[in-house]
């Protein structure tokens, strides 16, 4: 169920439309692009999912990107679940899988750097 928002009202002509979507645009030199990148851990002996516990869980893949390449923690009280680094955060999803929210960049050829480089970091922590 959506929530009711406030203010607008009912759009009455195309010229009204168009300006309050014009309203949102931004100059070219400001358009960025960001990724959204989920992945889902595993184990490889019987392929469930990773707990978040454990020598081999979520808390240890955090903490790895943490310790090694330079990941600030997101705390929740004293429980670790997400990162971020440099306008980028990596988060612990309801399902256990973890999404890296890309900084927002000036073109899709870094983007694709950032989550090739995302996912070393995340194969050398494996």
């Amino acid at each position: 169920m959506s929530i009711p928002q406030e203010g607008g009202g009912i759009v009455e002509s195309k010229a009204q439309l168009v300006e309050h979507l014009a309203e949102g645009c931004k100059p070219r030199e400001a358009w960025r692009i960001g990724t959204e990148h989920e992945k889902f851990g595993y184990r490889l002996s019987d392929q469930k999912p990773l707990a978040y516990e454990g020598p081999c869980g979520v808390r240890a893949m955090l903490e790895g990107l943490r310790d090694r390449f330079g990941w600030k923690p997101v705390l929740e009280g004293a429980t670790l679940i997400g990162l971020k680094k440099g306008g980028a955060n990596v988060s612990l999803e309801p399902g256990g899988q973890l999404e890296l929210s890309g900084a927002p960049l000036r073109t899709i050829h870094q983007t694709c750097e950032e989550v090739n480089q995302h996912l070393a970091e995340v194969k050398s922590v494996a």
